[in-house]
């Protein structure tokens, strides 16, 4: 399975279209970076495209409206994300607005959801 890994640019322009809100944690995945509130991811970067956790709803209309990417591996992508248009990641096409405002209504869904549950991990010696 390939994973592309971000460009710093990229990285830079998924960090100033992810919402500056204090629940918002944004960290480092397999070489690119998610964007998460209450340990649910509602934004990711994989390479240069952005995937974002929609409702059913916003999801069919984006796709509809739209020409989505996959989100993730080709072999497997992540079911639920929609990769934003990679039109949008043209420089200088000023489309940041309209991909801030999906990331947006991602994170306002994805916040509506419980909270994940921590993964237990069993000590270290134990899973030797």
């Amino acid at each position: 399975m390939e994973m592309p890994k971000a460009a710093e640019a990229d990285k830079e322009r998924f960090r100033s279209i992810v919402p500056a809100a204090t629940d918002v944690v944004v960290k480092p995945m397999f070489g690119n970076l998610g964007a998460f509130v209450n340990g649910n991811m509602f934004a990711g970067l994989f390479g240069s495209t952005i995937g974002v956790k929609l409702s059913d709803e916003d999801r069919v209309l984006l796709e509809s409206s739209e020409r989505t990417l996959p989100f993730g591996p080709a072999e497997r992508p992540m079911a639920g994300y929609a990769g934003l248009p990679e039109v949008w990641n043209e420089e200088g096409d000023g489309d940041d607005t309209r991909a801030r405002a999906w990331v947006i209504k991602a994170y306002e869904y994805v916040a509506t959801l419980p909270p994940k549950e921590p993964k237990i991990r069993a000590p270290k010696a134990a899973r030797k």
